[in-house]
């Protein structure tokens, strides 16, 4: 089963998630078609990505694939978890990645889009970011993709509350590029990375680059490194994080004791 689809036309790939079924969910097998589509358009040398949904769509992706978590007592998003994995892709692919997006935007889906060099979206696009409802504890690199995107008082609010937020606000503080009506984002997105492939490659894949470094330039001690992991394990192998995940699975609401 193909769970995306590409084309690649004018220097410029498109990548179209479609899993509407389950909502784009973030499966490891959707990712690794994504990861794949990205080393081939790195081989075809695209100059430009488009990541998008189906047009139309209502759920842009819903996140997480939650009953590919693992059980308590181990890390839910390691270093080799799969959307670690893309989204370490997406920042090393050469060229821009410009996220299009309609629809809602859930959990993990949100880091995928901040984590993509521009976004642009419709101005029903909403954005949850959903740890908290479930009991994960989100990683420092995760986190990191927020603070880069956003302010950290708006990056608190998604990850504290889990509550949506609609895409005006968040263009209203410079984390969107652009809003454009649904009828008319396709073109708008396509013109802006036709610009952008009429510009040095090389520049502009250079200057991405330093940008990646000199984003995550963050200090952190040794200490402080193993402070937050111990901070997560103790989230990771709680009560209430098998009851987030149980909870979810049973379609009901957790009932979390903070143990």
């Amino acid at each position: 089963m193909a769970f995306i689809q590409t084309s690649i036309a004018e220097h410029i790939g498109t990548i179209t998630l479609a899993y509407q079924s389950k909502r784009n969910a973030l499966s490891e097998a959707l990712i690794t078609e994504v990861s794949e589509a990205l080393r081939a358009f790195q081989a075809q040398s695209v100059r430009a990505a488009i990541l998008r949904a189906e047009p139309g769509a209502k759920v842009w992706s819903a996140g997480h694939s939650v009953d590919e978590l693992p059980k308590g007592g181990h890390d839910p998003l390691g270093w080799q978890d799969p959307l670690r994995m893309l989204i370490r892709d997406i920042e090393a692919f050469s060229a821009p990645v410009i996220a299009m997006v309609e629809g809602g935007v859930w959990g993990g889906a949100c880091e995928l889009v901040f984590a993509c060099d521009m976004i642009i979206a419709t101005p029903n696009a909403t954005f949850a970011a959903t740890p908290a409802k479930l009991g994960v504890p989100y990683n420092a690199s995760g986190l990191l993709t927020f603070l880069n995107a956003t302010t950290p008082h708006i990056a608190k609010e998604l990850l504290f509350t889990g509550q949506p937020m609609s895409a005006a606000r968040l263009e209203r503080q410079g984390i969107i590029n652009h809003l454009v009506e649904a009828e008319q984002i396709e073109a708008f997105s396509r013109d802006m990375a036709r610009g952008i492939a009429l510009n040095s490659p090389l520049a502009i894949s250079v200057m991405k680059e330093q940008l990646r470094i000199l984003s995550a330039a963050q200090p952190l001690s040794p200490n402080d490194f193993e402070r937050i992991q111990g901070l997560r394990r103790v989230v990771y192998s709680s009560r209430d994080y098998s009851e987030g995940i149980r909870a979810f699975t049973e379609k009901r609401k957790p009932v979390y004791l903070g143990e």
